[in-house]
């Protein structure tokens, strides 16, 4: 299975990334891990972009989650050969919240969907990337549902977001039978 999971900052990508890599022994590329390095800073982007297209090739035939957007990362590769697109369009209210929790369970760690010496953050950048800035039509899911209406699944809450697990469960396990 092959999955590319989308979304605001703050959503959950890489919490559901983690849990569908579980649920199909799939390994996970988090892209947050190839745009930093140490100390939050990027990445060259050509560089960035062999390391995605890497990951890509190295699983062809066994599959894969990534979790993130960037575009620039071989994107339209990833959406072109997804078996299923999950975009996590949370309110607004809801990324803060939770990217708010995060920080307080996570301050002064590196969470593992993200680079080494990337310590978890909150600042006014970042929350006004989740507020407004990572909310432009370049970060909608309407051109990726436009393009891929078969394969894209729109969550906007916990609740859909449950229900989509329980049905994937329910397909993964009917496969293995």
């Amino acid at each position: 299975m092959k999955i590319a999971v989308m979304g605001y900052s703050g959503a959950g990508k890489s919490t559901l990334a983690k849990k569908l890599g579980r649920l199909y022994d799939c390994p996970v590329l988090y892209l947050d891990r190839i745009q930093f390095e140490p100390g939050w800073k990027e990445r060259d982007r050509e560089e960035a972009k062999r390391m995605a297209e890497a990951f890509l090739n190295e699983n062809q035939d066994t599959g894969w989650i990534i979790d993130g957007n960037y575009a620039k990362f071989s994107q339209e590769r990833r959406l072109a050969e997804a078996d299923l697109i999950v975009f996590m369009d949370y309110t607004r209210r809801i990324c803060l919240w939770q990217a708010v929790k995060r920080y307080l369970e996570y301050r002064d760690k590196t969470r593992e969907s993200m680079a080494e010496g990337c310590r978890e953050k909150i600042d006014w950048d970042f929350v006004k990337w989740i507020l407004r800035d990572g909310r432009d039509e370049a970060h909608s899911h309407q051109s990726i549902k436009a393009r891929y209406p078969h394969k894209t699944l729109v969550v906007r809450n916990r609740k859909q977001l449950k229900d989509s697990m329980t049905r994937l469960i329910l397909r993964s396990r009917e496969r293995t039978l």
